[in-house]
């Protein structure tokens, strides 16, 4: 695929915490997952603000994320480019992770392809990052989903597996944000989300090679992660593992107390 035609746009990112010059902290870089924003983090910024310095990324067209209409920004290569570009701007060598569902599946690739650049990362549910290739759905329903989407609109991404309308343990005040969030985003990006960078989410073979420390927060209650959760637990065994038996996909503000304690003891120990 060809690189994007210049000047590429770039996503959106907030420092939430950027500290004083002298401050130590390392950066940690968190990505939401789709029809999601940077405000998916909220209930978490506190706690992993004691041990970092939080930048939310927002994917293409979500939040204040611009929505290219260019192909070629979508593939996984080029949000790799992306946050490298974001890590070299900010003067870091080295940073941390954290990603939620789609986004997971990128700050997993990122730690592969970058080994020397991640200090350590964090993830939940993610089953587009963990699923072995041919277990994808067919490139020809993918591309009637694609088309569904681009004919149909919000009514169609509405219909989606991963839409918060479907959430059931989200708290009103948290479900009716990510509604909002999920109205907002650009149904183009969508589509190329689904047609572009979907296919190339998958880590399933590259695994093994994650070196960094590694933490899954994974939300018991989505029986359909449950698989992809166990192939971490024997194709990354030195990956921990929280479970929390009453979050689901989006575990994170299902049970933020939860996450926060995890998260929370986890980069305690690997930041000394």
């Amino acid at each position: 695929m060809n690189a994007p035609s210049a000047p590429a746009p770039r996503l959106n990112h907030e420092i939430v915490d950027a500290g004083s010059a002298d401050d130590r902290r390392p950066y940690l870089f968190m990505i939401h997952g789709m029809l999601s924003n940077r405000q998916q983090w909220e209930p978490n910024l506190d706690a992993v603000s004691r041990h970092a310095r939080p930048v939310l990324i927002e994917l293409w067209g979500h939040g204040d994320s611009p929505a290219p209409t260019d192909p070629a920004c979508y593939a996984v290569a080029h949000y790799m480019a992306q946050i490298d570009q974001l890590r070299e701007s900010l003067g870091a060598d080295r940073i941390l992770l954290c990603g939620q569902s789609f986004g997971a599946a990128l700050t997993l690739r990122y730690s592969v392809e970058h080994p020397d650049r991640v200090i350590a990362q964090i993830f939940t549910n993610t089953t587009s990052a963990l699923m072995p290739p041919e277990a994808q759905r067919p490139a020809h329903e993918r591309e009637r989903l694609v088309q569904f989407i681009r004919a149909e609109g919000q009514m169609a991404i509405g219909t989606l597996p991963f839409h918060p309308r479907l959430a059931r343990r989200l708290p009103p005040s948290v479900k009716e944000q990510l509604m909002a969030a999920a109205a907002s985003v650009d149904t183009e990006a969508v589509a190329l989300a689904l047609g572009v960078t979907g296919p190339q989410l998958t880590v399933y073979e590259e695994m093994p090679r994650i070196a960094c420390p590694t933490l899954l927060v994974n939300g018991v209650r989505e029986g359909a992660f449950q698989d992809a959760r166990d192939l971490v637990e024997s194709r990354l065994p030195g990956c921990q593992i929280v479970d929390v038996p009453t979050a689901g996909h989006a575990v994170n503000i299902e049970e933020p107390e939860a996450f926060n304690e995890a998260v929370s003891a986890f980069l305690a120990r690997v930041l000394g």
